[in-house]
């Protein structure tokens, strides 16, 4: 049976204060104590929700919004759409309705790249790629598994980044942007898949070969 958070309302709500005032302080104990000033929490409230401090909130928002984006996917009935088009709404659910606000998400990533941090940071990546893939329908077990995760974390990343400088109504450079970067990777996978077919298959070992 599983054990529901009784604080779990109050950590989400704690976590969207932190993130509004990130915008301003970064993902800092000081932004931690003036969101728990802003919701009137008891002294050690936000210590005892949070003991990691910020950066575990920002840890905490993170898994939230893959857990939404997967959610959102379910809810849209992404299973008739072709692979590249889960694939692709994945990272625009995830971009456009779970990351919030551009300037506090600016700072999560300059926090994050930092070498103390960046086990964090792939550690993020990686279960919102692998998110964004189980979303999708991904039921692969074997190399395909890490390879898939591998090149999504990068159109991810290269398509986060187009999308925090993007200026564009409705973000319309970013979504192009993406189409571009899945199309690349498309033509790539067809390479490959073209190449194991000259060669005999994924050993390279050529028929003609003895």
């Amino acid at each position: 049976m599983t054990v529901r958070d009784p604080d779990a309302a109050l950590r989400d709500r704690l976590a969207d204060a932190v993130a509004d005032e990130a915008a301003f302080e970064g993902w800092t104990r000081t932004a931690l104590a003036a969101a728990s000033r802003n919701l009137g929490l008891p002294a050690g409230e936000a210590d005892r929700l949070f003991p990691g401090g910020a950066i575990q909130v920002l840890s905490h928002a993170s898994e939230r919004a893959d857990f939404r984006t997967v959610e959102d996917m379910e809810k849209e009935g992404v299973a008739a759409l072709k692979i590249r088009d889960r694939i692709k709404t994945a990272v625009r659910f995830r971009l456009e309705r779970h990351a919030g606000n551009r300037e506090a998400a600016r700072r999560a990533l300059a926090l994050l790249s930092l070498p103390f941090n960046a086990g964090l940071g792939l550690k993020l990546l990686y279960k919102t790629v692998d998110a964004m893939w189980y979303a999708a329908g991904d039921t692969s077990t074997d190399f395909n598994f890490y390879t898939k995760r591998a090149t999504l974390a990068g159109v991810y990343s290269s398509t986060l980044l187009y999308w925090l400088n993007d200026r564009s109504p409705g973000a319309e450079q970013t979504w192009a942007f993406l189409d571009r970067r899945i199309d690349d990777v498309m033509k790539i996978e067809k390479f490959k898949s073209q190449v194991r077919s000259w060669t005999g298959g994924p050993s390279g070992r050529t028929a003609a070969r003895r």
